[in-house]
């Protein structure tokens, strides 16, 4: 089981993905906007972050360079591709919107496999 932090503005799509990774035994924390992801990095240790390429107060490239400043690995999801900064977006490893459940969770298991492990808060 991993702790993820998803980070998704549409109530929708965060309850389906809410769905779909605790289906997985994944223990997941919610957050709807940059300031809410930057709350919650700075209180938890997270074996990853998900989150949407566009959010109401920035994007979930700037979610993922908070991400990495503490050694966590992100992916971005998005229906924006070409409407983000490419220069940005290609830092991180993204899936385009629509997902299927099945898309998400390879990719979840191919970071949390490939992510150097989490030293425990001091």
């Amino acid at each position: 089981m991993a702790r993820i932090l998803l980070v998704e503005d549409d109530p929708n799509v965060l309850m389906l993905l809410e769905h779909v990774l605790r289906g997985a035994n994944h223990d997941v924390d919610l957050a709807a906007t940059v300031r809410q992801a930057r709350s919650y990095l700075g209180k938890r240790r997270y074996d990853l972050v998900v989150a949407d390429g566009k959010l109401p107060d920035g994007t979930g490239m700037t979610v993922g360079d908070a991400a990495s400043a503490v050694g966590i690995e992100t992916l971005i999801i998005t229906g924006y591709a070409l409407h983000l900064p490419r220069e940005e977006l290609m830092r991180f490893e993204y899936l385009l919107k629509p997902l299927r459940p099945i898309e998400l969770l390879n990719a979840i298991e191919r970071k949390l496999v490939s992510a150097p492990p989490i030293a425990a808060p001091q």
